[in-house]
């Protein structure tokens, strides 16, 4: 009993989440929000609609800690800084939507990203390498 309980705690938290990714984005496109809540806003929907990761699932321990706790934690304080009244009316938004948006620029954004750490590794290790 206590089992289902939990699960149906844990469906409820994630819906609550992805709802809440949807809403920043929409947020972060609102006039009424302020810049530096729009910039974390877009970037953390951003990070959570894309579908690569910044540390690859398949890397042991790191690869779940960002989706399971660093990105619920950043999605909390991004919804912190957006104003109470304009959230509410995305999350009302997001819940009236029927999928989640794709969003190719945000996994441009993240591919983007590692090239640059791969160029920039590169760039640290090649007068190393080459000798």
């Amino acid at each position: 009993m206590r089992t289902r309980q939990g699960l149906r705690r844990i469906r409820t938290w994630a819906r609550a989440i992805k709802r809440d990714v949807h809403a920043l984005y929409l947020a972060a496109r609102d006039p009424r929000t302020p810049w530096y809540a729009k910039a974390l806003a877009l970037t953390i929907a951003a990070y959570a609609l894309s579908p690569i990761d910044l540390i690859p699932d398949f890397i042991p321990v790191l690869g779940y800690l960002d989706d399971a706790i660093l990105l619920p934690l950043a999605i909390l304080l991004a919804v912190r800084l957006v104003p109470a009244d304009v959230m509410a009316e995305h999350r009302a938004a997001a819940d009236r939507a029927e999928g989640r948006p794709i969003s190719r620029s945000a996994a441009a954004f993240i591919v983007g990203l590692w090239l640059a750490a791969a160029a920039a590794l590169l760039w640290w290790l090649w007068p190393r390498v080459v000798r």
